[in-house]
């Protein structure tokens, strides 16, 4: 844990997996064929609550959904791609707009697709539901599932490891 806090100073770019991370990886479609997804609120505002303290936020997933479109929207996430199976590229583009090294950003994943980004970002995280490669990959691992509060729980981790989590936390108390 304490060389993950060490490697969680550095950050300065958060990049999140959809499903099995944003989501809990489940495919909801309705009677006429609609997909839905399902976000944690929590997780939503801990986004809101990084930006406010100038975390970048970017977004990699693998489907291309509108859902998910919607919800980057809601969100104010610039940094997004949909729809690209091969990640490591569009990561390593996402740190270059944004002005920082892949060792100053973090990636969270849980599956195969992910691997790549996560051996290549500066901090690794992931989620205890994750396949058991994801989990290996990880430099730190949420106790809350995808879906359910873990990006928030990252973000927290990040946050207090830079030194800004009261600052974030006086910002929508006071």
């Amino acid at each position: 844990m304490a060389e993950a806090t060490a490697l969680a100073k550095k950050i300065r770019l958060l990049v999140l997996d959809v499903d099995g991370v944003l989501t809990d990886g489940g495919l909801y479609y309705g009677d006429e064929g609609i997909l839905m997804k399902r976000f944690s609120v929590q997780d939503g505002l801990g986004i809101k609550v990084a930006q406010t303290v100038g975390l970048e936020i970017g977004v990699i997933t693998g489907l291309d959904q509108k859902p998910v479109e919607k919800r980057v929207n809601e969100l104010g996430i610039e940094h997004y791609y949909a729809g690209r199976h091969r990640k490591l590229p569009l990561f390593e583009k996402m740190c270059e707009d944004v002005g920082v090294a892949p060792e100053e950003a973090a990636y969270m994943g849980d599956d195969w697709i992910d691997l790549a980004v996560m051996r290549r970002a500066g901090l690794a995280l992931s989620v205890p539901n994750a396949v058991p490669e994801a989990i290996e990959a990880a430099d730190w691992v949420s106790t809350r599932k995808g879906g359910q509060g873990a990006v928030r729980e990252a973000i927290a981790f990040i946050l207090e490891a830079r030194g800004l989590k009261d600052q974030a936390l006086r910002r929508w108390v006071d």
